[in-house]
């Protein structure tokens, strides 16, 4: 079997394990106070260009949404999202589970529009339906707004989209997040027109994601305007979230922010995802959405689903139609032409 199934199911990339080998036998302080730790920081705070940014590395995506979101919301707050977003669909209730609502609002091909956040946030100030003076007290307050770059469908933000947005965040007064799972792969693809500086301007958060791109596991979060909360560290702990050997993250953003790595290899993601593309145009199949990230979404007859279970391995996303599924195909730091080569002659049987 070959997989295609998500850009997580490798180790890490070898200069990341050459990383980690090579400083192994040293002694370090814990709980990421690190001298590797510490450097990855710096070389994160020149990438994002703000020297005064606050850094901090967690573990995985679920736990790093749940740790930030609710270091951020008071208790009687909720988080604004699109109702295909990653906080929504694929995280088992996690912020439920802090006891913050996600408030959905529709997406656009994974999307969040900036006219509907303002129409939302407008609706909520001005909701008479209770009392002139108390209404939205009775409701959960839409304290902060989430989005994902890429999006859970792979499609992207524009640099207009993306200050629109962070327009009616300042607007309303409610913070931006942005989840950067797959940050690399989203930056480094054809129709981007923003690099890491503009996305760290133009939010209160975000998190660059490892996990998925070349680490074995870690996420770096980043508080953009000296907002982290100033507890952050025993919130981190309350979530399990604090890692003894904080090294074995910091090392690994260490190596990826060294020469180049974390985008280099982003940029060979979305290379192997293009050829990809390609064999499906080339088949004749339709697309879902149109993707310019590593994650390709195609509509395929449930016969050919079956026949290419057999010997691929990739998602299948949800329904389409009574005779056809929609079908998620995902390349990765270590995608290769061998990889790419081998799906083209099972695609095309």
């Amino acid at each position: 079997m070959i997989s295609f199934e998500c850009d997580y199911n490798n180790g890490a990339h070898p200069k990341v394990l050459e990383k980690l080998l090579e400083d192994n036998s040293k002694q370090s302080r814990t709980y990421g106070l690190d001298e590797w730790t510490e450097c990855a920081k710096q070389k994160i705070r020149t990438a994002c260009g703000i020297q005064d940014a606050s850094v901090w590395f967690l573990v995985g995506g679920t736990q790093t949404n749940a740790t930030v979101i609710d270091s951020i919301l008071h208790t009687y707050e909720g988080v604004v999202a699109v109702d295909s977003a990653h906080i929504n669909t694929h995280e088992a209730g996690a912020i439920e589970f802090t006891e913050h609502k996600v408030i959905t609002i529709s997406g656009h091909d994974g999307k969040m529009s900036a006219s509907d956040l303002d129409s939302f946030m407008d609706d909520f100030m001005h909701d008479v339906s209770y009392s002139r003076d108390t209404s939205f007290s009775h409701s959960v307050f839409p304290g902060m707004v989430y989005i994902t770059f890429p999006t859970e469908l792979g499609t992207i933000y524009s640099a207009r989209e993306l200050d629109d947005i962070y327009s009616i965040c300042r607007k309303y007064g409610v913070p931006l997040y942005i989840d950067g799972a797959r940050l690399g792969y989203g930056l480094m693809c054809d129709q981007c027109d923003m690099d890491m500086q503009y996305i760290a301007s133009h939010c209160d958060a975000f998190y660059i994601g490892g996990t998925k791109v070349g680490a074995l596991c870690g996420e770096a979060v980043v508080f953009t305007h000296n907002n982290v909360h100033p507890h952050f560290f025993s919130i981190v702990k309350q979530h399990g979230a604090l890692v003894a050997k904080g090294r074995l993250i910091g090392t690994q953003f260490d190596a990826l922010f060294t020469d180049n790595l974390y985008f280099d290899i982003s940029r060979h993601a979305i290379d192997m995802a293009m050829k990809m593309k390609q064999i499906f145009v080339e088949k004749g199949w339709k697309f879902f959405v149109d993707s310019p990230t590593n994650q390709q979404f195609v509509i395929v007859s449930n016969d050919e689903v079956e026949r290419l279970s057999k010997e691929v391995e990739f998602t299948h996303w949800s329904r389409f139609g009574p005779d056809h599924t929609v079908c998620r195909f995902v390349t990765s730091w270590s995608t290769t032409d061998d990889d790419i080569e081998t799906l083209r002659q099972i695609v095309n049987g």
